[in-house]
């Protein structure tokens, strides 16, 4: 199984990008999209449909233009779940599951903590997100979290970690509340592949920054530690220009 995560920034102006036309030559099998910033009827899914995604899930935002993600898949999963139950969790449409026969794949899109109000309720996310996986896993071993993380893990996922050290996104707090959800079960696909630096998902878009390859990785598909032995390989797919973050694969026996 070949699935991708991509944070489309807006899937209407990824789609007059080029984004569809992307989709079915990239052909994952799931794709886990974050930050969609549409409802259904905004998106043209027999468009997609006809891309060879014929089963699409979207769980948009209460606000309208803002947040929400969806899962496009071949597969036809067995089941598929909107939201967490928990009310601040999911109003702002950022957790999307869907069960297939050997796993199941979730796209996640973490809160931004952008100021003061939103950095308190990225923490609470966080603390709520760990608790439900925590529970969610006792009935649902083999899952995959793909999405957006809105944190950096160490310092070789930042282009300059001495600068940002103050930065939301690359917090010491943020960053140890990673440590321990990975650690909790799951490992970081690309890392488990990769140790190379200068490897980033997302690039501000100013000051030329994805030119000048200062990014961040801030994009993961976080593997079940029960998985793990399945892993074929994980790459993150920077060509695709549909969004300031880039599309991240892994592969699954």
């Amino acid at each position: 199984m070949k699935i991708i995560s991509y944070n489309v920034n807006g899937i209407r102006a990824a789609i007059t990008k080029g984004f569809i036309e992307w989709l079915q030559h990239a052909n994952p099998d799931v794709i886990c999209l974050q930050e969609i910033k549409a409802t259904e009827e905004q998106i043209p899914v027999s468009d997609i449909t006809a891309a060879g995604y014929p089963y699409q899930y979207y769980y948009p935002a209460t606000k309208k233009g803002y947040s929400g993600v969806a899962i496009l898949s071949k597969i036809k999963p067995n089941n598929v779940v909107y939201g967490t139950g928990i009310q601040h969790m999911d109003f702002e449409g950022r957790n999307l599951r869907a069960d297939f026969d050997n796993c199941s794949v979730m796209s996640l899109y973490l809160p931004s903590g952008t100021n003061g109000d939103r950095l308190s309720h990225k923490f609470m996310y966080m603390d709520d997100f760990q608790n439900y996986i925590d529970e969610l896993k006792k009935g649902i071993p083999n899952l995959i979290i793909c999405g957006d993380y809105n944190i950096c893990h160490e310092a070789i996922d930042i282009h300059d970690p001495i600068r940002n050290k103050n930065v939301s996104g690359f917090l010491p707090e943020e960053r140890a509340w990673l440590d321990k959800f990975m650690k909790s079960g799951f490992v970081d696909s690309f890392r488990h592949f990769n140790s190379e630096p200068h490897q980033y998902s997302w690039w501000s878009y100013r000051a030329g920054a994805r030119g000048n390859n200062k990014g961040w990785r801030i994009d993961y598909n976080l593997v079940s530690d029960s998985l793990k032995h399945k892993l074929k390989r994980a790459v993150i797919l920077p060509d695709a220009m549909h969004s300031d973050h880039c599309p991240v694969l892994v592969e699954i026996e």
